[in-house]
């Protein structure tokens, strides 16, 4: 087994033992199957939503997630408040924006956050990354369009230093970084992007992750490598049978994940340090 592979397996475990609580102010569309993937993974969802009692939920937690996919605006007031009780109480907040850049509400709610919230780790898309950084890049309502994954490195670089924090584009290839260090995943399988809620369900793993250990590159790499490892296997199990059959054995797995289940289905490579430039 890899040193990688050693630390990954070790933050599992850690989850399943200790069950971290996950707050989560998701969207409408996937709050089933998040708590429901949290669940399978060993952690404790929470979804609480009120402004009168999102502070404290979230000074509780073991992590908080803020997903913008149905949002309004007293919801983005509930997230800023929990997100802000979080900041005071040394519980890091993720972030998943959602379709930025698909409309100027939906951009400007999640630049706001970022704003007046400290937000531990970012994860969306490489369109969604790019237009919290100004950049832009093709959107489709909230899914992206096609986009060269050759750039999403210099690009996750990019906006982990213009936003101070951890970010994490997901595609393809995986990649996070902090801005300085730089990590590529490969893994999972194609069928994730044919179940509604599989990327805002992978943030609020890598929350259930982020809750147990306080160096977010690692706990970001466990999240995404235990995640990729749970669809490949799933994958291989329902090939024939389509999404709807996939989508559950993918629950399956979540729950079945072990110190092993790793090997043989997810590679995880350094992609070297990253310079003023980009990264190299």
């Amino acid at each position: 087994m890899s040193t990688w592979e050693k630390d990954c397996s070790t933050l599992l475990t850690k989850v399943q033992n200790s069950k971290p609580l996950v707050h989560n102010i998701t969207n409408v569309v996937v709050t089933n199957f998040t708590a429901n993937g949290l669940y399978a993974l060993g952690a404790s969802p929470v979804m609480a939503y009120a402004p009168e009692e999102v502070a404290d939920m979230a000074k509780i937690a073991g992590a908080v997630v803020l997903n913008i996919g149905t949002l309004n605006r007293e919801l983005v007031d509930a997230m800023i408040i929990a997100g802000q009780s979080a900041n005071a109480h040394g519980v890091p907040v993720l972030l998943d924006p959602v379709g930025a850049g698909a409309t100027s509400f939906r951009t400007e709610s999640a630049l706001r956050i970022l704003r007046e919230v400290k937000i531990s780790l970012v994860r969306g898309n490489a369109a969604e990354v790019a237009h919290l950084v100004g950049e832009a890049r093709e959107i489709k309502g909230v899914d992206a369009g096609d986009s060269a994954d050759s750039s999403n490195v210099d690009l996750a670089v990019r906006a982990a230093r213009t936003l101070n924090t951890m970010v994490v584009i997901t595609g393809k290839e995986d990649v996070i970084t902090d801005g300085a260090n730089v990590r590529l995943i490969s893994g999972g399988d194609a069928l994730l992007t044919k179940v509604t809620g599989a990327g805002c369900l992978l943030t609020s793993v890598l929350g259930a992750f982020a809750a147990v250990e306080p160096n977010l590159l690692l706990a970001g790499t466990a999240g995404l490598a235990f995640y990729g490892a749970a669809a490949s296997r799933a994958a291989a199990r329902t090939a024939e049978l389509g999404p709807g059959s996939f989508q559950i054995a993918f629950l399956d797995e979540l729950a079945k994940l072990h110190t092993g289940s790793l090997e043989g289905h997810v590679t995880v490579r350094e992609a070297g340090t990253a310079t003023a430039g980009g990264a190299r």
